[in-house]
């Protein structure tokens, strides 16, 4: 397993600059590792994305998020959808760690999720490792520099 690096080549193809028209419509299906972050983005499954992601157990899909301070529960509704799948989010908040506020962590473990926050590259590692052993796991990744 990779651990995710800062991406090399720039490519901007697969789930696109957080729209819903690129060749995906946003959402890329099935679980995979993140193999890299960093220039704005994230690499995974043989494809690159400019901006944030949501790593959920359906697929990773773009997130229009670019800082913590919009993580609410509408940014979370697609994690919510999926949440007998999941047994803990990692939020990655960027290059610095935010808490996210008491009422959306009681929000979400009302619906059964546990909560850790992260800087984006340890949420991203963490991910993965958890992936690998095959756990019930999604991370709302926001993108870094």
């Amino acid at each position: 397993m990779r651990e995710p690096r800062r991406p090399q080549d720039g490519s901007q193809e697969g789930i696109q600059d957080g729209r819903e028209d690129g060749p995906h419509g946003g959402f890329v299906p099935g679980r995979h590792l993140i193999d890299a972050y960093g220039a704005g983005g994230f690499r995974f499954a043989e494809m690159s994305h400019r901006g944030s992601i949501l790593a959920l157990p359906s697929g990773v899909r773009a997130w229009d998020v670019t800082e913590a301070s919009a993580i609410d529960r509408d940014a979370l509704r697609p994690v919510q959808a999926e949440a007998g799948a999941i047994e803990l989010l990692l939020v990655g908040t960027g290059l610095d760690i935010v808490p996210l506020p008491a009422p959306l962590r009681a929000w979400l473990k009302e619906n059964g999720i546990g909560l850790d926050v992260m800087q984006t590259g340890a949420a991203a590692r963490t991910y993965n490792i958890l992936v690998a052993e095959n756990r019930k796991v999604a991370a709302a990744l926001i993108a870094v520099a």
